[in-house]
């Protein structure tokens, strides 16, 4: 019998929704019934909402009142169980107010209801269509910037009201007529106001068992009490009739459908285009299941559908009405839905209750809510990014045009942005450090006829007759950059000049001469060191993104053992580097050919390929503690390696390695005063014999001097004096002396400084510094320490 598995071992799923409760006689209820108690609220505070909205939209429009009411009925209804945005609240839309209003003057109300109506299929065949996702190719700034140039929108809107005054129709107005609403305040309107918004301000700070009811709820209600009691004569929400006097039904025209086509696929365009910026800016506002858009959309069309067939405004998503679902703390698509249900109830039987909430009591709540679309850490991090430029105009464009202006010119600028930086080449002349160097021209990025005025610029900045040298790193060249760089060069040779080209990118030079220009994928070498790289992907940023762009941790999750980094190395390699490395060791199948025998330190840090820019086949490496060599007959495993280097492979050079910070330079630096480590045991401290003349040659050594002028401290002299110190034993070598001797072979010595990921050489008489920026930062170094 097979014995049950301990509960404790069994996986479980992440963020997996709470199984549906049982009910009597095995009933199992309903998944969305166990949120009603975080949704009826929050339904209750968007209806709210959406009633004043939906008819001062219908107002604006030229259409029937109760022509709002319907729409946000339908909108809630409708697209709240269809759509694919769990939280997004759909009902009409002030950005379709001059669209709706246009239509209605110059076709009627029940053309522009058939209008309507023919939109939705319109949408709802972009979302069976799947292109919905489309909307996901929007710029994060210029999402958050339309969220705050709608707050601003709200705010100096109703501000308006708050005060007792009437709101105009743009920003611009409502912002110029502030200071005479302010002069001429209705005071008993200003004070439920901001009565409203104290409360929403304060909500937090009381005890959490008054805070189980929505601030904003609680705001409203408390504000319509004491206008009740105090302040009978403010102004009150008002309409006349049933919302089921309102149903009209669509009527065909009766001639230019040309100009009803072109009405039809504005309708559905505006509206689609509007739902999912809304959608895209719920999804950031909560951390819950994210939209699908293509479901959106197919949600939306049926709501337009219905709304056109009824007598209703065209319905989008509205993100005024969304992010107060959010902020009212809702959870599901229930929320949406039951708005809808409040709206046609209470627009049909409640009409008088609803009729008792002073608008300065929604004007209060509603400017809460637009300054919570604005975020002081969105300005911050498009400062910090460089998109503050972005940022700005499309917050302004939304505030002061309208919402689709603003977000179709927001985008506009983030695509030049975006441009700019992509097919911007970074050329720079650089002028020789000595006399006898050449000039250097790099050259990096996208190498296009966009980069060709500073590309010749740059190049004829360099003198006549000088030697050049142009390092290209590209990972992009078109053929107009190619024919530009290639007649300077035949310009700058007939001059007495001469033109290298050194290229490093992942785009070749001459792939640009007879085939279309394209972007090669990115070589990775060389490699960021192992444990950056999968650490990143072990540990995860939510995003599946690993340090190479892809999520690599090994599926057996060994990634945490030595093993399992080497394995996981190697499917990296597998799926990124094989294919390149291939062809490069090819030629060495049958054997290899090395011209050079690197000694070189254990340390992990160095790696001798890497600072010498080789590859496969071209170096012989000897690796050991303290990168030493020694006498004939001393140690079997260095002398075989020197013998195969010298007479097997003929190598033209030997190369001893030291580094920085070196750990065997430090167990020398402890030895000599009294303070070794007995755990490393006798094999250890026998092995370091071999450097231990170099710690007794370290005072006084001229490379010991140049290295402490140079700012290094005791443990870097005495590496570089014990490269120094190798050096010598070579020359006395039985059989590596003769062969320097006779200048078959050469030795040099190298100091890797990992602080700098720089190499110094290092000679009998001192060190010389290979890269003149170090030579100049360690010598300024010098002089302020003198």
């Amino acid at each position: 019998m097979a014995q049950a598995p301990d509960p404790s071992t069994v996986p479980t799923a992440i963020h997996s929704p709470p199984a549906p409760e049982k009910g009597w006689k095995g009933f199992r209820r309903p998944a969305f019934l166990g949120h009603l108690g975080a949704d009826i609220p929050a339904s209750l505070v968007v209806f709210l909402v959406a009633l004043p909205l939906s008819l001062g939209i219908a107002a604006a429009s030229g259409a029937p009142i109760m022509a709002g009411l319907i729409a946000a009925a339908i909108g809630g209804i409708v697209a709240g169980s269809l759509g694919g945005s769990p939280l997004q609240v759909s009902g009409p839309a002030a950005g379709l107010t001059v669209v709706v209003a246009g239509l209605v003057q110059e076709f009627g109300w029940q053309v522009t209801c058939a209008i309507t109506a023919a939109a939705g299929v319109v949408q709802l065949l972009l979302g069976i269509s799947r292109v919905g996702r489309a909307a996901l190719a929007v710029s994060p700034v210029v999402v958050k910037a339309m969220l705050a140039g709608i707050g601003i929108t709200i705010i100096l809107q109703q501000l308006q009201v708050l005060l007792g005054a009437e709101p105009a129709g743009s920003a611009l107005e409502n912002l110029g007529a502030l200071p005479g609403a302010i002069t001429n305040v209705e005071l008993h309107a200003a004070l439920l106001g901001l009565t409203v918004v104290g409360i929403l301000l304060g909500w937090k700070y009381l005890p959490a068992a008054v805070r189980r009811v929505p601030g904003p709820l609680a705001a409203v209600v408390t504000g319509t009490a004491l206008s009740v009691a105090f302040a009978p004569g403010v102004q009150r929400i008002s309409f006349e009739g049933s919302i089921f006097d309102a149903v009209a039904l669509p009527q065909l025209p009766e001639g230019n459908w040309r100009a009803v086509a072109f009405a039809v696929i504005s309708m559905a365009l505006i509206a689609s285009i509007e739902s999912l910026l809304s959608a895209v800016a719920v999804d950031k506002m909560h951390r819950g299941t994210r939209t699908n858009l293509n479901r959106e959309l197919v949600g939306q069309g049926a709501a337009n559908i219905v709304s056109g067939s009824l007598g209703g405004l065209p319905v989008t998503g509205v993100i005024v009405r969304s992010a107060t679902n959010v902020e009212a703390g809702a959870a599901t698509r229930a929320s949406a839905v039951l708005h809808g249900v409040w709206v046609l109830a209470f627009s049909a039987i409640f009409a008088g209750l609803i009729q008792l909430i002073p608008l300065s009591v929604l004007a209060g709540l509603l400017v809460v809510i637009g300054a919570r679309l604005i975020k002081v850490a969105d300005i911050r991090t498009s400062l910090r990014t460089g998109d503050l430029l972005v940022y700005v105009v499309t917050l302004l464009c939304v505030v002061f045009l309208n919402l689709l202006d603003g977000v179709m010119i927001g985008l506009a600028l983030a695509a030049a942005s975006v441009l700019w930086r992509v097919l911007r080449a970074a050329v720079h002349a650089h002028q020789p450090v000595s006399p006898s160097d050449p000039w250097r021209v790099t050259i990096a990025g996208s190498c296009s006829f966009f980069a060709l005025p500073r590309l010749n610029r740059v190049l004829h900045s360099v003198p006549a007759g000088m030697d050049v040298v142009v390092e290209l790193n590209a990972d992009y060249v078109d053929h107009a950059f190619r024919e530009a760089l290639i007649a300077w060069q035949d310009q700058h040779q007939a001059a007495g000049g001469t033109v290298h080209l050194e290229e490093h990118g992942n785009t070749l030079f001459q792939d640009a001469a007879h085939r279309a220009p394209q972007r090669q994928e990115a070589r990775e070498l060389p490699l960021p060191p192992r444990t950056s790289w999968q650490a990143a992907a072990s540990a995860g940023d939510g995003t599946g993104a690993a340090g190479d762009g892809e999520r690599t941790a090994d599926p057996a999750g060994r990634h945490s053992s030595p093993l399992g980094s080497l394995l996981e190395g190697i499917n990296k390699y597998h799926r990124r580097f094989a294919d390149q490395v291939q062809p490069l060791v090819q030629d060495l199948v049958e054997g290899q050919n090395p011209d050079t025998l690197f000694v070189a330190c254990v340390d992990s840090r160095v790696n001798p390929n890497l600072i010498t820019s080789s590859g496969p086949g071209d170096l012989l490496t000897l690796r050991n503690i303290g990168n030493v060599v020694c006498h004939e007959g001393q140690d079997a495993s260095i002398d075989s390696a020197l013998s195969f280097a010298v007479k097997g492979l003929n190598v033209e050079s030997i190369v001893i390695g030291g580094h920085s910070n070196c750990g065997a330079m430090k167990a020398l630096i402890e030895d000599a005063n009294g303070n070794g480590n007995p755990d490393l045991g006798a094999g250890f401290d026998a092995w370091l014999n071999h450097a231990r003349p170099s710690y007794r040659e370290l005072a006084g050594h001229p490379v010991a001097r140049e290295a402490a002028a140079a700012g290094y401290g005791l443990v870097d002299q005495l590496a570089m004096v014990n490269v120094a110190v190798q050096l010598g034993k070579l020359e006395c070598h039985l059989l590596v002396g003769p062969e320097l001797a006779a200048g078959r072979l050469t030795a040099t010595g190298l100091f890797y400084d990992i602080a700098t990921a720089r190499v110094l050489l290092v000679e009998p008489g001192g060190i010389r510094f290979l890269d003149p920026a170090l030579a100049a930062a360690k010598t300024g170094a010098a002089a302020l320490a003198r």
